[in-house]
């Protein structure tokens, strides 16, 4: 039935090249990220960053984060260094400055041409923020020693290196713009999905060499049976995380012309119960890189300066307390992501504009009155289901950095356990097979997922 609904996919000569002209931006994506930028020294740099990975530096624990986004690690500087990040962080920005600006919500009102403006702010701010990552990336790379000295000091090369860093980035946005248009799925997800599964055959191998089933300080069979189920467990987690609904009956009021009725259908309104997707996490994980970095920069400053033994103390302390894994670190990780679940719907989700949706195309909820009754009401599901969402979040969000920890499996394994990465593999995956099943639908041909719809899954309001 799979290797059927796969043919008939290629069968449909639009699908077929939407499907082709996306795998072939994925590729040029992919060549692009191994051009290395000129005057670096890429073997010292792969040195420099496996070392501090190895000793669990301020350094080490930045390069692990970016990595989710940037698709390779900091041990490469390539054109493509600076990866999506910074079109992602700008997007972010408007997002939430549009809940809060006046005029960023009247062009939202205004509709694709209002859109279309902010879009062009965004790109204009994505120019703005690569400038700055790349001026602080390649000053620190210099401050290391891991430029050529010929180059160094030349500020031909660091406007050179500059452009080069941000025309990258750059290009990644058009080439989401270019899948967006003419492929299938969310260009700017895809690229971040394929950056992400770029790792998946080094953790395969970490895994393959750590295997010795007459070694009992290595992986055996019953640890391998364990992994792989665990993996199993927690990517259907995922899922059902991201597909997740709590769905409120909404009944259509009637309408007499003549002696004909018309309406009174019932339908869903669907509330999802992850409604910031991955967006917690990631709030969650920027700030906490901080309080690690600072730290773990005054740890060693403290001990190269000789200070007195109680400062060194109580630096180590919080040095220690505050790495990926720590009780404390997790402490506080699990309190910001519940933080950064609530602080989005409050940003993204207005009952009151939903309940006046409701009014205006004649529905109801059954047993509540339009208007603030109705509002009060998806206030109050939407922080229940969000509070149980929340805690589903953070189990995801912990369990590779636990796993890591405690049961000493390599990082690069347990990043697939759970966490950022695999939220947003899981859901852009999902959002492609969706596509690619509305195609298949329109033909009559079965989908992935069968004959199964839902005709009354959307209310009015949602359309």
């Amino acid at each position: 039935m799979l290797f059927q609904t796969i043919a008939n996919v290629f069968r449909i000569p639009e699908l077929r090249s939407k499907i082709l002209f996306t795998l072939g931006m994925l590729a040029v994506y992919r060549i692009g990220f191994w051009i290395p930028l000129p005057g670096v020294n890429q073997g010292a740099l792969s040195s420099y960053f496996e070392t501090q990975a190895a000793t669990g530096s301020a350094a080490g624990r930045i390069s692990q984060y970016v990595a989710i986004f940037s698709g390779g690690s900091f041990g490469q500087s390539t054109i493509f260094g600076l990866g999506i990040m910074p079109y992602i962080t700008a997007a972010i920005i408007f997002q939430l400055f549009g809940a809060v600006s006046p005029r960023l919500k009247a062009l939202k009102e205004e509709g694709p041409t209002g859109m279309q403006k902010i879009q062009e702010w965004t790109r204009y701010a994505t120019v703005g923020l690569c400038v700055v990552q790349a001026l602080g990336w390649l000053k620190f790379i210099t401050a290391q020693n891991l430029v050529y000295a010929q180059w160094a000091a030349n500020p031909v090369w660091w406007i050179m290196a500059t452009i080069a860093l941000t025309a990258g980035t750059v290009f990644l946005m058009w080439l989401g713009e270019q899948i967006d248009k003419h492929g299938i799925g969310n260009g700017v997800s895809l690229i971040i999905m394929a950056g992400i599964l770029t790792g998946m055959p080094g953790a395969l191998m970490s895994v393959y060499n750590g295997f010795d089933a007459e070694d009992p300080n290595k992986m055996g069979w019953m640890g391998l049976i364990l992994l792989a189920g665990g993996f199993v467990v927690v990517v259907a987690g995922a899922v059902l995380l991201t597909v997740a609904q709590r769905r409120i009956p909404v009944q259509q009021a009637k309408h007499s012309r003549g002696k004909r009725s018309f309406g009174g259908q019932r339908s869903y309104l669907p509330l999802k119960v992850n409604h910031g997707g991955v967006m917690p996490i990631i709030f969650a994980s920027s700030l906490m890189v901080i309080p690690t970095v600072v730290f773990g920069y005054l740890s060693e400053t403290a001990r190269a300066t000789n200070a007195g033994p109680t400062t060194v103390a109580v630096v180590d302390w919080l040095n220690n307390n505050l790495q990926m894994g720590a009780f404390p670190y997790l402490f506080i990780y699990v309190i910001m992501v519940y933080f950064f679940s609530y602080f989005w719907i409050t940003v993204q989700f207005n009952p009151e504009d939903m309940s006046k949706q409701l009014r205006d195309h004649g529905s109801f909820i059954p047993g509540l009155r339009p208007g603030p009754r109705t509002a009060e009401y998806l206030e109050a599901v939407m922080e229940r289901i969000t509070y149980v969402g929340a805690a589903f979040l953070s189990v995801i969000a912990v369990l590779p950095m636990t796993v890591n920890q405690w049961l000493q499996v390599d990082f690069i394994v347990t990043q697939f356990l759970g966490g950022t990465g695999l939220l947003i593999v899981v859901s852009v995956a999902l959002d492609f097979l969706q596509r690619v099943e509305a195609h298949l639908l329109m033909r009559n041909y079965e989908g992935f997922l069968g004959d199964q719809t839902d005709t009354g899954s959307r209310s009015p309001a949602g359309r």
